[in-house]
């Protein structure tokens, strides 16, 4: 390299990383940030599926819930910060159990994930997200290195609760999967990944009865917890074998499959077609839902990313579409097209009985909790996905105090935060979002966020969503 060339590549290199450093530094997203800060006048929706209390004082001091009361009970502090949240509603931050780093970009080919390090932390959090379970990792150092940034301030995003690359058998069919032969391959990794800081662990579709069962005691030996989008092994074998959680509300389970015998293959062309035949109020349905649920084995919901395989549902809006890159958008749209061209009746039958199971698994007193799983074709995107999937399990029958309740309090009871975070109360986190509307009477009003608070900090919604446009499908 030329002598004279060496200080104006320097040069440039320092006014890069200047630039880049300001894009993202989390400042830039800061609404509010005081010592002692006072929400007043608020509706407070605590997360428990209590009532929503109205005219109620918040104080949050050092990142804490410091004090939660009804106005005049509550001594708002000399020199506190205050903010008047008249007509405005204070639901805890949500905490959701299917979320990925990774976005399936798919324009053409096989299907191909890459990894969102910069759009969906800040897509996630402006939807109010504040923890986040991720449910199955491609890029494992991607995501310890992004958790690690926004632990120590540098990036702005839900505090993570990371998930291991998938433990699958051989047939995955996925090229950034490796599978693993044997118990002994899965447990090495098992405890690989748990050295490395990973907290919990997902077995996949192609993962015979024994080595899925060897996974889960390796993983429980560890401290960490199990879940899984299965099919060779049925949910009521998986309950046997311990498993904590089972992903995708009841569209995976192959229990009801005609003339299924264990080891079976995964076909999702014959579970849809077993739900499509099912009958929600069977006696063979009632024992399974009452045996996952005397076993504590939590189900979740994902319906955000089943609409989008299902004829006759909604398109994206026109936020969610602003986020992607153009070819992402183009390739969604045309799929989603294709979709509703087809007009298959088993996927609608498939989708009505799933919302009707997941109801019934959650009055008769099941773990029900809620994640996005942005995957698929591309039409599932971080953040945005959260406030559908809890919309559609008003649509399947809950209230929508009850869908607040699985998307907070209830996924900070199964990751076993709730101590900490997952509902409005003295003591807890700082962890609130701040929303325009009554979303415990009307729940499309949890889209009206603008101000999202994490330990105390409060970031502005609508300048984490604009940060992000047109990016997702690129990094």
């Amino acid at each position: 390299m030329p002598s004279t060339l060496r200080p104006f590549l320097a040069a440039a290199g320092a006014s890069v990383a200047v630039a880049l450093a300001a894009q993202t530094s989390p400042d830039q997203f800061i609404a509010t940030r005081a010592p002692v800060i006072a929400l007043v006048h608020a509706r407070v929706v605590d997360g428990r599926g209590h009532a929503p209390l109205e005219n109620q004082t918040l104080v949050l001091r050092e990142g804490k819930i410091a004090a939660v009361g009804a106005d005049g009970t509550v001594k708002v502090p000399d020199g506190a910060e205050v903010h008047d949240l008249t007509g405005k509603s204070v639901l805890p931050g949500l905490v959701m159990m299917h979320e990925h780093l990774f976005y399936s970009s798919i324009t053409k080919g096989p299907f191909h994930a890459n990894e969102m390090e910069f759009s969906f932390p800040r897509l996630y959090l402006a939807a109010g997200v504040t923890s986040a379970r991720t449910t199955g990792s491609l890029e494992p150092y991607t995501d310890l290195q992004l958790k690690a940034d926004i632990d120590s301030g540098k990036t702005p995003g839900p505090k993570l609760h990371l998930t291991a690359p998938y433990v699958d058998g051989v047939g995955t069919g996925i090229t950034q999967l490796h599978p693993v032969a044997d118990a002994a391959a899965a447990a090495r990794l098992v405890n690989y990944w748990a050295d490395e800081g990973f907290t919990s662990v997902k077995v996949y579709l192609s993962l015979p009865l024994d080595i899925m069962g060897a996974t889960i005691d390796a993983a429980h030996k560890r401290g960490l917890q199990v879940t899984g989008h299965i099919g060779k092994v049925s949910y009521r074998e998986a309950a046997g074998l311990g498993i904590d959680d089972l992903e995708h509300g009841f569209m995976a389970m192959t229990d009801f499959v005609p003339g299924r015998k264990t080891g079976d293959p995964a076909n999702p062309v014959n579970t849809y077609r077993s739900l499509e035949a099912l009958d929600p109020e069977s006696p063979a349905v009632n024992e399974l839902i009452h045996l996952l649920v005397d076993k504590h084995v939590a189900v979740t919901s994902t319906l955000a990313i089943f609409e989008s395989f299902t004829p006759g549902r909604r398109v994206d809006t026109a936020a969610e579409l602003d986020t992607l890159a153009p070819p992402l958008r183009e390739s969604y749209l045309t799929r989603w097209a294709a979709v509703n061209v087809q007009n298959n009746p088993t996927s609608k039958a498939a989708f009505a009985k799933d919302l009707k199971l997941e109801e019934k698994f959650f009055r008769a007193g099941g773990l029900l909790v809620a994640g996005t799983d942005p995957t698929g074709y591309g039409g599932v995107i971080a953040g945005y996905g959260d406030w559908r999937a809890l919309e559609i399990l008003v649509e399947a029958g809950l209230s929508p105090v009850e869908a607040i309740q699985v998307g907070t309090f209830n996924g900070a009871r199964l990751l076993g935060i709730d101590a900490q975070t997952g509902s409005v109360e003295a003591g807890k986190a700082a962890d609130l979002v701040i929303v325009t509307g009554d979303p415990a009477r009307k729940i499309a009003d949890l889209r009206n966020v603008e101000i999202v608070f994490k330990d105390g900090t409060g970031y502005d919604s609508r300048k984490l969503f604009e940060a992000v446009k047109g990016m997702v499908g690129i990094q």
